[in-house]
C-alpha cells in the first residue's frame, strides 16, 4: 500500500469529501503509516493504532479545529497529528527540534490542550465548554477522549462530578481497551468489563452522574462511530460515549503483547517483529536495580511493601508483584492515593516503598507535605526518571524534584551516584528511619556491571570525596557525577579540581561543606535538576548563612522548559554533557 489516499489528505476539508468506502481505505493507510513511522523512529505505537477509526470519525463529523478535541493522554494522538497537517513532519516525531510526541498548543491549532500526563481532558474540555457558553456560542462542541486507565484517576472523577451538574456542550468518549501502559486495575475496570459482557447488574455509573450515556459500541466500526457521533452532536448537555477498542489494532504483535508494543522502540515494519538484540553484558537499568533490590530486601523483611501508580513495568515493581504479589500494589493512575496509602501503611509500622516517576510525584505534592511530612511518617519515595528523560520532553523531565522537595521539613533527599549507592540507600531505609526519604535516580542504565554487592549502611547526611585536587571544588548530586568524571578525564591536567559527591541534598553534610569552603576559593555545583531552588541553591544558602564569600558557580537545568531530544542532545544544549563541562572546567582553570 502506497498511502495513495492518505497523501491526498492535506486538510480536514479534504477528509470530509471522502465517501464511506474511501474512509475505510484511509483507516488501513493511516495504520500502515503509523506502523512504518514508529518502526523507523520509535515512539508510542499501540494507543494510536487502537483509535484510528475513532480519530477519522471525530474529524469527519466535527468541525475541527473550531470544535475542540482533547486527547487523554497524547499517546493516542499520532493519527490526529498526521491528519492535521503534520504528516510530512512526522518523521521528526520526538526528535530534537522536531514535532512533539504529545499534543501541543504551540504546534497546531488542532491541538486544543497540551496533554503529557493523564486524566486532565475532562476538566480542560469542561473549562472550554463553560467558556463557550459564557460567550454565547452554544453550537461549539467540546470532546474529551479518555482511556479507561485514565478515567479511574481522581481528577477525571472530579471533572465528571462537576460536568454532570452543568448543561454545557461536553462529550466524553471513553476509549475502553482495558490497558493503559500496563493492564488497567481496580473496581472501575471490573465494572467496565462487566458492562462489556452485559453482566453489570447495578445502575450505570455515568448516568448516575447525569451524563447522557450511550454504548458500549465497537470502536473499529467506522460507519457506526460516524452515525453515533452525528446523533450525539444534536444532543445538548453532558454526554458520554463508551467505545470498545483494541490497543495495537492492525498489528498482530501489538495486539498480542500490548505492554511491550505500547512503546516498542524500533522494529521491523514488514513483519512487526522486534529486532533481536545482541546479547552483551551491560550495566543494569536503575529501575531494575530498584526492582530486584526491593524483592531481595522484602524477602528478608516482611514489613516492606511496594506501591506504584500504574507503572509496574516502567518502575520494575513488576518483579515484586510477580514474586510477592500480596505485598506489591499497583493502584492505577492515582498518585495522590498512592502517597496517602503509603502514609497509612507507615502508621501501622509497615515500610512502604512508594515508587513514582519524578514528574508524576508533582501530582501528589499536597499529600507528600500533609500526609507524610507533617506527620513525619517514614515513607520511602523512590523517584524514577529523575533529571532529563529524553524524547518525552517537557512534561516528563524529572528536573523539579530537588527544588520542590527541598523546602519540605522532615524530608530527607538522597541521589545515588550509581547502582550500588541506590542499592545501599534502599537497604539503609528499611533498617528504620526517623523521617521520610526521597531517593531520586535517572532513566536508563547505570555504569557498573557487578552491582550486586553485599549491602552497606549509608550514613544519613554524609557526602564523600571522589577526587582530591588543589584549587577548585566541584560539588555534585546523583548520577551527573559520571559526566563530571568523564569531563575531568578529558582535561590534560585536572589536578586543580576536587570532586565531591554530596549524596544528600537534605540534610546537607555541613561538616564537609565547612572544610570545602575553608580550603577552596572557587566552588562549582552541578546538578541535573533546575537551578532555581535546587541543590546549588542549597549550597548558596549555606554559604550565606555561614558568611562565606567564596566564588560559587551553579550549573544545572536553566529556568525554562526543556523540550524533547535524546538525553545527550539535551545535555549538550544546556552544557551538562562531558565535553561541554570539560570546556567549562578548562576555562575555570585558565
Amino acid at each position: 500500500m502506497q498511502n495513495q489516499l492518505l497523501n491526498t489528505i492535506n486538510s480536514i476539508a479534504s477528509l470530509k469529501k471522502l465517501n464511506q468506502k474511501e474512509l475505510s481505505i484511509l483507516t488501513l493507510e493511516l495504520r500502515e503509516f503509523i506502523i512504518e513511522a514508529v518502526a523507523a523512529k520509535a515512539g508510542h505505537l499501540g494507543a494510536s493504532l487502537g483509535v484510528v477509526e475513532l480519530t477519522i470519525a471525530l474529524h469527519y463529523v466535527f468541525n475541527t479545529p473550531k470544535d475542540e478535541l482533547i486527547w487523554d493522554v497524547g499517546h493516542q494522538a499520532y493519527g490526529h497529528k498526521i491528519l492535521t497537517g503534520r504528516k510530512n513532519q512526522f518523521h521528526t516525531n520526538r526528535q530534537k527540534n522536531g514535532i512533539s510526541g504529545f499534543p501541543k498548543r504551540t504546534e497546531s491549532v488542532f491541538d486544543s490542550f497540551g496533554v503529557g500526563h493523564s486524566s486532565t481532558s475532562i476538566s480542560a474540555a469542561l473549562g472550554m465548554a463553560i467558556a463557550s457558553k459564557l460567550k454565547g456560542d452554544l453550537k461549539k462542541q467540546h470532546i474529551a477522549i479518555i482511556g479507561d486507565a485514565s478515567i479511574a484517576s481522581g481528577m477525571a472523577f472530579e471533572g465528571l462530578n462537576h460536568a454532570g451538574v452543568t448543561d454545557c456542550n461536553l462529550l466524553v468518549i471513553l476509549n475502553d481497551n482495558a490497558i493503559g501502559i500496563d493492564p488497567s486495575v481496580g473496581a472501575l475496570k471490573q465494572y467496565l468489563t462487566n458492562v462489556k459482557k452485559g453482566t453489570q447488574k447495578q445502575d450505570n455509573i455515568f448516568e448516575a452522574l447525569n451524563f447522557n450515556y450511550s454504548g458500549p459500541i465497537d470502536g473499529h466500526n467506522l460507519s457506526l462511530l460516524i452515525s453515533e457521533l452525528e446523533r450525539l452532536k444534536t444532543i445538548k448537555g453532558p454526554k458520554f460515549l463508551h467505545v470498545i477498542t483494541t490497543k495495537g489494532k492492525g498489528l498482530r504483535q501489538a495486539e498480542e503483547n500490548q505492554v511491550v508494543y505500547h512503546a516498542p522502540g524500533r522494529f521491523d515494519a514488514k513483519t512487526g517483529d522486534l529486532y533481536s538484540k545482541e546479547i552483551t553484558v551491560q550495566p543494569p537499568k536503575f529501575q531494575d536495580v530498584f526492582g530486584q533490590t526491593i524483592v531481595e530486601l522484602a524477602k528478608q523483611n516482611n514489613k516492606i511493601v511496594g506501591i506504584t501508580p500504574a507503572m509496574p513495568t516502567g518502575s520494575s515493581l513488576k518483579f515484586m508483584m510477580d514474586e510477592i504479589p500480596e505485598r506489591a500494589f499497583d493502584v492505577g493512575i492515582a498518585e495522590q492515593h498512592a502517597v496517602t496509602l503509603a502514609a497509612g501503611m507507615a502508621t501501622q509500622n509497615l515500610i512502604p516503598f512508594c515508587n513514582v516517576y519524578s514528574t508524576f510525584l508533582q501530582r501528589a505534592y499536597d499529600q507528600v507535605i500533609h500526609d507524610v511530612a507533617i506527620q513525619n511518617l517514614p515513607v520511602v519515595f523512590c523517584l524514577d526518571r529523575a533529571g532529563l528523560v529524553g524524547e518525552d520532553g517537557a512534561t516528563h523531565h524529572g528536573v523539579f524534584d530537588l527544588a520542590y522537595l527541598r523546602c519540605i521539613p522532615n524530608l530527607h533527599i538522597f541521589a545515588p551516584r550509581n547502582e550500588i549507592e541506590l542499592r545501599n540507600i534502599m537497604y539503609t531505609a528499611q533498617l528504620g528511619l526517623q523521617h521520610p526519604i526521597a531517593i531520586r535516580y535517572p532513566r536508563g542504565r547505570g555504569s557498573i556491571i557487578d552491582w550486586k554487592q553485599p549491602f552497606t549502611k549509608i550514613n544519613i547526611g554524609k557526602g564523600t570525596c571522589i577526587k582530591l585536587g588543589t584549587k577548585t571544588a566541584i560539588l555534585s548530586i546523583g548520577s551527573i557525577a559520571n559526566n563530571i568524571t568523564k569531563a575531568l578525564e578529558l582535561l590534560e591536567n585536572s589536578s586543580s579540581f576536587s570532586h565531591y559527591d554530596m549524596r544528600f541534598v537534605k540534610p546537607l553534610d555541613k561538616n564537609l561543606l565547612h572544610s570545602i569552603f575553608k580550603k577552596y576559593n572557587t566552588i562549582i555545583t552541578i546538578e541535573d535538576g533546575c537551578i532555581k531552588g535546587g541543590f546549588g541553591s542549597s549550597i548558596l544558602e549555606f554559604a550565606s548563612e555561614e558568611n562565606y564569600d567564596n566564588k560559587v558557580y551553579v550549573k544545572g537545568v536553566p529556568d525554562n522548559f526543556i523540550e524533547h531530544g535524546t538525553i545527550l542532545e539535551l545535555q549538550k544544549s544546556i552544557e551538562l554533557d562531558p565535553k561541554s563541562l570539560s570546556v567549562f572546567f578548562k576555562k575555570m582553570a585558565g
